[in-house]
C-alpha cells in the first residue's frame, strides 16, 4: 500500500513485494509509468520487480506509443486500457472491448456499451439523458471522444472537446499533447488551450521535463503543422494531479492563463 504524496519508482517497487498472491496485477496513469520505466532503465534489480508482474493496466489519460514501446522493450507486460467512471473503469484493453463490452462510432463520438454502465448521474436526470441512451437494442454511454474502430480495435483519438481555433485553423490538444509527450523527456507533458490576443487561442504545453521552446515547436509543427506548434512551454518540477493521479487540467489551463507573459512564451 502506498501511501499519499510524490509517487517514487523505488516505494512502489518495494511494497509490489509485499504481495503474495500467484496472480500480480497493477493500476498505474501513464506518468506514473514513465517515472519506473525510467528509473528501471537504470536499476536492474527494480526492472526485475516490475517483470514480476503479470499484468501492468495503463489508463486514465492517453499513453504515448514511445512510452509503451520503451516498456515492452524492457519486458513489462503492459496493457492501455480505456474506460472511464461511468464504465466501472478499463472496460477496453489495448482496444479491444473486454467481456460482453461493445464500442462504436456514432456521429464521430466513441460510444460504449455493457453491463459495466451506470445508471446514470445521482441527482442530475438532464446530464443522465445526454450522456446514456438505448439504440440497437443496447443502452450506450456517449464519452465526449473521437475515434475510430477499424477490423474490431478502437482507437482514441482525442477528447471531442479539445479543439482549439487558433488564427482560424481548429487545433488538436490531443495530438499536440501526443507528438509532446513523443520528445524524449517530455513522456508528461500536457497540452492546454490557452487564450492569445493574436491568435484567439493557442496550445501551451507543462512538462516536467525541460526543452528549448523552438526546438518544441519545431517538433510539433513537423508532424501537426505551423498552427498547431505551441506557443509556450512551461516548466513545473511536478505537474499538479487530481485525486486519480490523472493531471489537473483546470489548474494547468489557470498557470497558462499568463502564458504571455512568461520568458518561454513565443508567438
Amino acid at each position: 500500500m502506498l501511501g499519499p504524496g510524490h509517487f517514487d519508482p523505488r516505494d512502489f517497487a518495494a511494497a509490489s513485494t509485499l504481495l503474495d498472491a500467484p496472480l500480480r496485477f497493477t493500476s498505474l496513469v501513464p506518468a506514473q509509468l514513465s517515472r519506473l520505466v525510467a528509473a528501471a532503465e537504470q536499476d536492474l534489480d527494480l526492472l526485475d520487480r516490475l517483470r514480476r508482474f503479470d499484468r501492468m493496466l495503463i489508463g486514465g489519460q492517453a499513453s504515448s506509443p514511445e512510452l509503451i514501446a520503451r516498456s515492452l522493450e524492457l519486458g513489462l507486460n503492459v496493457t492501455r486500457t480505456y474506460g472511464s467512471s461511468e464504465t466501472c473503469g478499463g472496460c477496453v484493453y489495448d482496444g479491444v472491448p473486454i467481456g460482453t463490452a461493445q464500442a462504436r462510432i456514432a456521429d464521430g463520438q466513441i460510444e460504449l456499451a455493457g453491463p459495466m454502465l451506470a445508471e446514470g448521474y445521482l441527482g442530475d436526470p438532464e446530464r443522465t439523458v445526454a450522456a446514456f441512451h438505448d439504440a440497437d437494442g443496447h443502452r450506450w454511454y456517449r464519452t465526449g471522444d473521437a475515434g475510430v474502430v477499424e477490423d474490431g480495435r478502437l482507437t482514441v483519438t482525442g477528447r471531442l472537446d479539445g479543439i482549439l481555433v487558433s488564427g482560424g485553423i481548429k487545433v488538436s490538444l490531443a495530438e499536440v499533447e501526443r507528438v509532446a509527450q513523443s520528445v524524449p523527456g517530455l513522456a508528461d507533458a500536457v497540452a492546454v488551450r490557452a487564450a492569445s490576443r493574436q491568435w484567439g487561442e493557442v496550445p501551451v504545453v507543462f512538462s516536467s521535463g525541460r526543452i528549448g521552446l523552438s526546438s518544441l515547436r519545431e517538433a510539433v509543427a513537423a508532424t501537426l503543422g505551423r498552427a498547431s506548434a505551441p506557443a509556450a512551454f512551461l516548466h513545473l518540477d511536478e505537474l499538479p494531479q487530481l485525486s486519480s493521479g490523472k493531471p489537473d487540467r483546470l489548474r494547468l489551463a489557470e498557470l497558462a492563463a499568463d502564458w504571455e507573459g512568461r520568458p518561454s512564451a513565443s508567438q
